[in-house]
């Protein structure tokens, strides 16, 4: 598993959204995106880190981010998560971890738990920021958008 560092171009997957639309992020490169790693719907620190996208996701939208979750859960899970909150934006089926893997997004507690990560990725595709934290699930929308603010 290799891991994607800043300054690396960022992996091209195609995924199922929450509606079980297939997504190609290459269709996003041009447009500033931030991709956040998560471990499942609709538990406490993810809820809470899902909420604060949502909370600032107008921020997001005025500088023309598109922003995407990505966990194992299936396309209804999802649907069901980004309905009872209100979510802005897609969340994606990562089933089997393979853009997960594609990113080298480590697990944490011994590997029982799926790791937290953000990847911010410029318009050519690039990532410009990376934010890695399993308990600060706030400040994934915070680092976020301090990395935006440069690009």
């Amino acid at each position: 598993m290799s891991k994607i560092e800043i300054g690396h171009k960022m992996p091209i997957f195609r995924l199922l959204n929450q509606n079980r639309v297939e997504v190609d992020i290459s269709s996003f490169i041009g447009n500033p995106m931030v991709i956040y790693f998560y471990p499942k719907d609709d538990t406490p620190g993810c809820t809470r880190q899902a909420c604060s996208f949502r909370d600032e996701f107008h921020r997001f939208a005025d500088a023309n981010v598109t922003v995407f979750g990505l966990s194992n859960d299936s396309p209804a899970a999802h649907a069901a998560f980004k309905a009872k909150y209100k979510l802005q934006f897609d969340l994606l089926s990562d089933k089997g971890n393979k853009v997960r893997g594609m990113f080298g997004v480590p697990s944490d507690m011994f590997g029982l738990i799926a790791g937290r990560v953000t990847y911010i990725v410029d318009r050519k595709g690039i990532v410009s920021g990376i934010y890695n934290s399993q308990l600060n699930v706030t400040k994934h929308v915070e680092e976020a958008l301090k990395v935006l603010s440069t690009l």
